[in-house]
């Protein structure tokens, strides 16, 4: 076991989000790399090893800074405040409020440097909304958190050796259009640039995807690629960032020799993701000082409460964030 400490939130406690947090924690390939922390109502994760057939030994914590990492068994994270009724499978506003406060306090535990990095378990969006709390997406809310203009966190999907940065993600085709810049392309290519360096990777190679169909096909198709991302990719390159394109997106990945690709929309990144691994992927916030990852995938409440979540993602969270960990400082 190394010393890298993971706060890992147990996400929606209605969802599969308590099992893969529990199941991941006890996972021997996080426990060789990581010293996890659940983040969560150590009732629900209770309630939800008893439902997955486990047995752990939980200990509870009330504040990161009195949390035993040498102490066996597994430690939660829990002040008393983030549990209340529990209807597993249903969607409700105190499941959005525990799941919204439980990453809440997994990050500021990684702000106040108690933890080295957060992974999320899958929260269920409408909750959270129903709770009357704004949320779309973890960079969002992760710049909130830390004080980083939110245009500056993005998301980047990660799985075997692919890597997919996104410039826009929970709004609107038309809203994402709109917000497509010259300067909005450049952050992100910058901040995917920044984060490979952070991974230990000397010299980024990094591919950018166009926007219309075959991007653009020379104005054929749309002008975002003449107008907006061609100049933002020469420009990159102008400043010592190795980033090349537009690219059409129906193709790009399988362009070999980059070490990240960077799309302009939502389903441009997700849909090749969740294709090639449904299960398996990690979504790392890039963009701030926190390390901070999340699984793809959703709280799957059909199968809440049954003991057959896959918690591979979540695995393949924690393995990402501690090979940035080890890779810091940040150049």
């Amino acid at each position: 076991m190394t010393d890298h400490r993971i706060a890992i939130s147990i996400g929606d406690p209605a969802g599969i989000g308590p099992e893969v947090a529990l199941k991941a924690a006890l996972d021997p390939r996080v426990r060789a790399v990581s010293r996890p922390v659940l983040v969560g109502d150590i009732g629900f994760i209770e309630t939800h090893a008893r439902l997955a057939g486990l047995t752990p030994t939980l200990r509870r914590f009330a504040t990161a800074g009195a949390i035993d990492w040498s102490a066996d068994g597994v430690p939660v994270l829990d002040p008393g405040t983030l549990g209340g009724p529990l209807a597993i499978g249903k969607i409700a506003a105190s499941h959005g409020r525990a799941a919204y406060a439980a990453v809440t306090l997994a990050t500021q535990a990684a702000l106040a440097k108690s933890v080295d990095a957060v992974v999320a378990a899958p929260i269920t969006e409408v909750s959270i909304r129903d709770a009357g709390i704004a949320y779309d997406g973890n960079p969002s809310f992760l710049a909130r958190l830390t004080g980083v203009p939110e245009e500056d966190v993005f998301l980047m999907l990660c799985f075997d050796d692919k890597r997919i940065a996104h410039a826009t993600l929970h709004v609107g085709v038309a809203r994402a259009i709109a917000l497509l810049t010259p300067d909005r392309v450049r952050r992100v290519v910058t901040a995917t640039d920044r984060v490979l360096r952070r991974l230990g990777i000397a010299a980024p190679r990094i591919a950018v995807s166009g926007l219309n169909p075959h991007a653009g096909e020379d104005g054929m198709f749309g002008d975002e690629e003449t107008r907006i991302i061609a100049p933002a990719v020469a420009a990159m390159r102008e400043g010592g960032i190795n980033a090349e394109g537009p690219f059409g997106a129906d193709t790009m990945f399988h362009r070999s020799g980059y070490d990240a690709f960077v799309v302009m929309i939502h389903d441009q990144g997700h849909v090749a993701a969740k294709l090639l691994a449904p299960n398996r992927i990690a979504g790392l916030a890039i963009g701030t000082d926190i390390l901070f990852s999340s699984v793809a995938h959703g709280s799957a409440l059909d199968i809440a409460g049954t003991g057959t979540a896959d918690h591979a993602g979540m695995v393949e969270a924690v393995l990402r964030l501690v090979g940035a960990a080890e890779a810091r400082p940040v150049a």
